[in-house]
This record gives structure tokens, C-alpha cells and sequence, in this order.
């Protein structure tokens, strides 16, 4: 889950907690101390501060399903390829060039000659071999990962800095997959211990901009500059990501000059941030990045097992008045499974209305009704009463969930609210172990739905609603395969009407990043992929 944006499932929605859209009002009282506060920047020029919501669990990127570990690993971490931060193209990376055979089975990387990882030890094909293998190996938890790899037969060394990735069908996404493939050392993993639990877990070793320097759990992560970078070194010399998962502590902390990168809680943005001592310190910025935030209903629930239930749930739900209420507008009602602004998107469908009473109708024919006159409704003797899950960091959820609650409550559903901390929230998703979920999902430039809706997912991969459909399986599998874009693009959006018919989940809002950062540095620049720390520069240098 974000599911590791691995390449595909990165968090583009730059330092937001992956999961949700969390939401906080500080009292009027904070607002008023700052007004009469000073900016206090902070020591070090060449240090830069960034919040964290919440803190990772490892910094593996072949393992880790977080996009808050990515958010950190890309500095880390290379790939063959990048995307472009501005037209989205692919681009060398580590590899200098490629070649693509014209059955598009064999893709052939020319690796970089002068790049080591931050140890000093060269980085040659041996490092790509051995993390195929890893990433293939069923020992490794890694399942979100492992299925972009499905047709990838083999991964080949022709020389110490040459690669080839062979594959068993063609694949539309394949150059991406095999350039984007999370590369860690060989000569530090290939000991002999467990990959999942190694050492070097929580003390990366890459060949990035930024090396790992230290790691206080439940504190802070920090990166220093990596001195054996091949390419421009940063001016920033050290990050310094800082957890702090009370977002009002974080913004106050912001203001003092404490941390200089914070993402902004709707609230935040609209009335805490606005004065003009504010923006004479601070950037701002608001943009969108492929993400969209949702309700998961788990089918291997009877609760949630049918499609008109689920329908009437969705039709329960006022989103538009939540999305004014809670996020102060800042945000767009989503139906289906693809980025908004995507081609892939059916702008055809239209969202369920809010219809208490057609919701009453559907769940009154699905069999629930209060047969006992206890107010809840019930069927074959089980009562409608499920628990949502949520992570309680996240204000945005707490007060979604509460509303739904109430609202519930009117129609006679019963719904309990479990709250747990963020590793022990994502350890519950990754078990399947939640009767209802929100959650947000950072999505690739290009999708392919299969890591979350295929019905092969549903026991280890990133399918834990349980959403199983014949032809959408087959949609899937048949535009893996389609190299024209049109025809892949009629079979997506057929893919997002079954989506909408079916409702495994009730698609909440593609919501903005909000952004805040200190105008101590300069060349602080919103690309299409957002925010890139590497070419900000530090004012007066």
C-alpha cells in the first residue's frame, strides 16, 4: 500500500503521510502567539529541516511499502532511469543509454562507469542481478513489488556494466519497470542474513546525492551529503527530517524556524498561514500530483460482500459537503481508480449522489432491515455492525470517521471506530485485518492497475479489499499488452466503469499539496513532479 510507489507507487504528493489527508484546527490562542512571535531561522544555513507526519519503518526501497520511506529513499537511492521533474520523460540515470529489441522482449542498460555507492565499493550489473533475484525471491515481502516483474524471465549480466532484462510478453510499461528497478549493494545484502531484517534496513548504503547519517527512532533521520557522488553535488549539505505527527506542533515549530519544509493541513493553508509575516518568510505552494484518497470496504466481510450494499454506503456519504467542511473545498469528488487529470480517467462517470433514501432502498432489497425494532438493521440474525479503521495521526480521518458514524447511526448502521498508530495501522491494512479503512493512494505518471485491482493481489499484494471481477482481470491483463495508446485508454475506462458499478471502494477526493518552506533558500522551484531538494540553493550562496 502506497503502496511502494516502488517506482510505480512513489509519493508524488511531497512529504504528506501516504495514507490519508490528515486535517488539524489550532486553538485561536496558538494564532495569536504568532502573530506576535519572530522568525527564529535556524543555525545552520546549509542544514535543511523537514517535517515528517510520521516515521517509517525501514529505508529498504525493495521491501518498504511507504511513501514516507520513499520520500526520503529517493535522495538515497538511484535508478537506471528518472523521469524528467518537468516534462516526465524518461531519462539515464545510473545507465548512460538503452536499447530495445523490436519484439520489445529484451531491454539492454549501459550502466555509468564512474559511480560507487557511498561506501566506496563500485556499482556494477552484479548490484542489478542481485536485486532482481531479490525482488523475485518468495522468501522476500515484497509482494506489491513483485508483481510489475511477473514477465521478466530474466535479468542478464553481459559485462560488469551491461545489463539485459528479458521478458516472457511484451509489456507497455516494461522500459519503465526494468529503469525504475529499486538497486541496493550486493556486496551489503548478499551475506547471508534474512533480507527482510537486515542490518542495513535502517542504515542505507546508496549512491545518491545524500547518504545516511543517523537515525534517533521516534526523533529524527538524517542525511549528510554523499562525498562520492557522481554527479552535481547539492548545496544543501545535510537533510534533517524531523517526526513530528501533531501537525499544530509542527507548524508552530515551522514559524520559530525549527523545520523549513512542512506539508500544510487544509486549515493550515487557509487561515493559519495567510498573514503577510507569513509569506515574507515562507513560499506557498499548491499543486496537484497523482493521488486520490479513499474508503476501503473489505468483501471478505458478508457485511461488504455485495455491490448494492456498498453502493448504498457510498450514497451515504455527503463527499462534497465533507470536502467543503473538512478540507475547505481544496480538492475534486473522484469516482474510479486513475489520477484525475490522467488520459485514463472516465470523466464520463459522474459520482452517486448523496441519497439517504435511495441508500435505505438498496439495503432494505439487499435484505437489512431492523426486524427486532432495535433500531440497527439486521439479516439472518447478524446486525449491521462493522468497525473502520483509521490511523490516529490523521485529523482528517478522525473527524471523516466521526461523521460517518452519525450518519450511519440515522439509517441503522452501527459503526465502531479503531484507532491505532501508523506502523500498527499499516501492519493491520497489510493483514487484511480491518472490517473498513480510509486511505490515500499516490499513483505512477502511467498506470497500470494490476497491483491493486487484479484478483491474484488479494492474498499479498496490494488487493486487500478483496476485489475480485472476471473482466476486469481480463482488461488488465489485455492492456498490459497494448503498445497503442488509444485502444489501452478505451480499455482503462471500461475498467473504471466496472470500477463504479462495483464500489469496493468509495473514492473520496484528489486532493492538492499544500507546502510551505522557508524562503532561506532560493531556486525553490514546482516541477511537475513537485519539489526536488537537490537544486534549491541557500540564500546568499
Amino acid at each position: 500500500m502506497n503502496y511502494r510507489q516502488n517506482k510505480k507507487y512513489y509519493l508524488k504528493v511531497v512529504l504528506t503521510q501516504f495514507y490519508s489527508v490528515p486535517y488539524y484546527m489550532v486553538m485561536v490562542a496558538l494564532l495569536f502567539c504568532f502573530s506576535c512571535s519572530r522568525f527564529e531561522w535556524v543555525r545552520d544555513p546549509y542544514t535543511l529541516y523537514v517535517h515528517l507526519s510520521a516515521e517509517p519503518g525501514h529505508l529498504n526501497p525493495i521491501t518498504s511499502t511507504e511513501a514516507i520511506a520513499s520520500s526520503i529513499n529517493t535522495y538515497i537511492y538511484e535508478t537506471l532511469l528518472d523521469r524528467d521533474y518537468d516534462t516526465l520523460e524518461l531519462k539515464p540515470l545510473l545507465a548512460s543509454k538503452w536499447e530495445i529489441s523490436s519484439d520489445k522482449l529484451h531491454y539492454r542498460f549501459y550502466l555509468k562507469k564512474n559511480i560507487r555507492w557511498s561506501d566506496g565499493k563500485p556499482f556494477t550489473a552484479d548490484d542489478i542481478v542481485y536485486s532482481f533475484h531479490v525482488i523475485k525471491d518468495p522468501k522476500v515481502a515484497n509482494a506489491p513489488l513483485k508483481v510489475y516483474y511477473i514477465d521478466v524471465v530474466s535479468v542478464k549480466k553481459i559485462s560488469p556494466y551491461i545489463v539485459e532484462f528479458t521478458y516472457s510478453r511484451p509489456y507497455f510499461l516494461a522500459l519503465e519497470i526494468c529503469g525504475s528497478i529499486p538497486v541496493v549493494p550486493k556486496h551489503i545484502f548478499d551475506d547471508g542474513t534474512d533480507f527482510n531484517t537486515h542490518k542495513n534496513n535502517r542504515h542505507p548504503i546508496g549512491t545518491g546525492p545524500y547518504t545516511f547519517s543517523k537515525w534517533e527512532t521516534g526523533k529524527r533521520i538524517e542525511l549528510e551529503i554523499n562525498p562520492l557522488y557522481w554527479g552535481k553535488k547539492p548545496d544543501i549539505k545535510k537533510v534533517v527530517y524531523k517526526v513530528i505527527p501533531e501537525p499544530s506542533v509542527a507548524l508552530q515549530m515551522l514559524k520559530k524556524g525549527e523545520i523549513d519544509v512542512m506539508s500544510l493541513r487544509p486549515i493550515q493553508w487557509v487561515r493559519q498561514t495567510d498573514s503577510q509575516h507569513f509569506k515574507e518568510a515562507f513560499y506557498k505552494f499548491m499543486y496537484y500530483q497523482p493521488y486520490y484518497s479513499y474508503i476501503g470496504w473489505n468483501a471478505k466481510n458478508p457485511l461488504f460482500n455485495n455491490k448494492n450494499v456498498r453502493k448504498a454506503l457510498t450514497m451515504l456519504i455527503n463527499r462534497q459537503a465533507i470536502l467543503d467542511s473538512l478540507l475547505f473545498g481544496l480538492g475534486t469528488v473522484v469516482t474510479g481508480p486513475f489520477y484525475i487529470y490522467d488520459k485514463y480517467y472516465n470523466h464520463d462517470i459522474q459520482p452517486l449522489p448523496y441519497d439517504t433514501e435511495k441508500a435505505k432502498e438498496l439495503l432494505n432489497s439487499a435484505g437489512w432491515v431492523d426486524s427486532d425494532g432495535d433500531g440497527i438493521l439486521d439479516k439472518g440474525g447478524t446486525k449491521f455492525s462493522f468497525t473502520f479503521t483509521i490511523a490516529s495521526a490523521s485529523k482528517f480521518a478522525e473527524r471523516l470517521a466521526t461523521i460517518l458514524k452519525e450518519d450511519f447511526a440515522k439509517v441503522g448502521i452501527q459503526m465502531d471506530i479503531n484507532r491505532y498508530e501508523w506502523a500498527v495501522f499499516v501492519n493491520k491494512i497489510d493483514k487484511r485485518d480491518f472490517d473498513a479503512v480510509t486511505l490515500g493512494w499516490s499513483l505512477s505518471w502511467e498506470g497500470d492497475p494490476y497491483q491493486l485491482w487484479h484478483s491474484s493481489e488479494v492474498k499479498a499484494g496490494s488487493n486487500f479489499c478483496y476485489f475480485i471481477n472476471r473482466e476486469a482481470d481480463e482488461i488488465i491483463e489485455k492492456a498490459r499488452k497494448e503498445f497503442d495508446v488509444n485502444k489501452r485508454i478505451a480499455l482503462y475506462r471500461r475498467f473504471h466503469e466496472i470500477i463504479n458499478d462495483e464500489q469496493p471502494y468509495t473514492f473520496l477526493y484528489c486532493t492538492p499539496a499544500l507546502v510551505a518552506v522557508s524562503k532561506r533558500f532560493t531556486n525553490v522551484i514546482v516541477h511537475k513532479r513537485g519539489l526536488n531538494y537537490v537544486e534549491w540553493k541557500v540564500t546568499g550562496n
